[in-house]
């Protein structure tokens, strides 16, 4: 299926500046890098014994326990992005391009080295760091079909993926997409986080709160007309007779006609636009063309993190050559659930193509409405779009 996007097209995005940038105080970065170190060092594994995963029940525990010990200012920082851009970038985790290792070859292997204790590098304690930081935003999820489940994703260039519309391509432009585009239960937010990117690769972040559109543009891609289908990282042959047309536009319950209120599902790459009637492919294509328009382009340092509102901005990558020789730019990437924010009461009838989520920090179903009821609040501040 062939994206929308052309790929030979230069992207000259606005300045970076337009997406709000946050800085974490040295001393509360610090903090999540110790805390991370210190519960790595308490699940190192004896000699002989099981090597060390994040899908160990005692480290989700202690994750899940101790996060309340990081300082104020990290929830702060890691509230969702308020400005239009519907991205913010935050500065930064103490990082030092010598104690990462190499950038594995593809996420295997980067899975692999981080079970072997005896490896140098960090990886396993950044992964910690990075479930302890979405932890402070909201509820950190993986998905059963991709990675195996990992909580947190690696993001590396891998041979023979170089032109797939997935996070291992590298010299195609990666299409702006709505992450997992496909499922009822896709993040509310997603966290990238930059270990090495030496050629400063782009990620390129659009949102729909600064497209202009028609009321007749914006009718026509409100009307639920085709699905989204899951992309190749999650395999393929799904079956097409069961999927459910999805709208590509809409607004959150009560807020319909409210300006600023727009929120977007977009997935060119793996949306089957010849299906549609020329009206909404007309449609569709202007908001792709306006979504480049109001492109912003984060190049990523080390240490830096990207924090994307999923329902708000789109997000992708700009083609690089990749060297494969341990140099390459890596980064980490982890879902986050907001329980709280609405979507459509249609999407419960989606059936995700069966891809199922890992939600080991989802509080339980009582424990939810107890807090639901009693108003609970914190100070990541809102989570509706701002």
């Amino acid at each position: 299926m062939k994206s929308v996007l052309s790929e030979r097209k230069t992207l000259h995005p606005p300045s970076i500046e337009d997406i709000e940038h946050r800085e974490l105080p040295e001393a509360a970065g610090q903090a999540v890098r110790e805390l991370a170190a210190e519960i790595a060092f308490t699940l190192d594994p004896a000699p002989g014994a099981a090597a060390r995963t994040l899908a160990d029940p005692a480290l989700l525990e202690l994750i899940r326990a101790r996060s309340g010990e990081l300082p104020a200012a990290v929830r702060r920082a890691m509230r969702p992005p308020a400005a239009p851009a519907g991205a913010c970038v935050l500065r930064r985790l103490p990082l030092r391009d010598d104690e990462i290792g190499p950038t594995p070859p593809d996420w295997q292997t980067a899975t692999a080295w981080t079970a072997e204790s005896n490896r140098p590098g960090c990886s396993f304690e950044l992964d910690i760091a990075m479930l302890l930081l979405a932890a402070a935003a909201g509820e950190p999820f993986g998905w059963a079909g991709q990675q195996d489940g990992r909580l947190v994703n690696n993001i590396v260039p891998a041979v023979g993926h170089e032109l797939e519309q997935s996070g291992a391509s590298s010299t195609i432009l990666l299409s702006p997409h709505t992450e997992d585009a496909f499922h009822p239960r896709r993040a509310n937010l997603l966290l990238l986080s930059c270990l090495r990117n030496p050629d400063r690769v782009g990620t390129t972040v659009s949102s729909v709160r600064r497209v202009e559109l028609t009321a007749a543009e914006q009718d026509t891609l409100r009307r639920p007309t085709l699905p989204i289908l899951p992309d190749v990282s999650y395999g393929s042959g799904f079956d097409r007779d069961t999927a459910i047309s999805v709208p590509t536009l809409w607004c959150e319950p009560g807020y319909e006609g409210v300006s600023g209120a727009l929120t977007m599902r977009f997935d060119p790459a793996y949306t089957p636009l010849d299906e549609a009637d020329p009206d909404y492919r007309a449609a569709y294509r202007r908001l792709e063309d306006e979504l480049e328009r109001v492109c912003v382009l984060a190049c990523l340092e080390p240490g830096e993190l990207l924090l994307v509102d999923n329902d708000v901005a789109v997000h992708g990558r700009v083609p690089f050559t990749a060297r494969y020789d341990g140099t390459d730019r890596w980064l980490k990437r982890v879902n986050i659930r907001l329980p709280e924010r609405p979507r459509r009461a249609a999407e419960s009838e989606e059936n995700g193509y069966g891809q199922q989520i890992i939600a080991p920090f989802a509080p339980p179903p009582a424990q939810r409405a107890r807090a639901e009821r009693n108003g609970a609040v914190d100070d990541r501040g809102s989570v509706e779009h701002t």
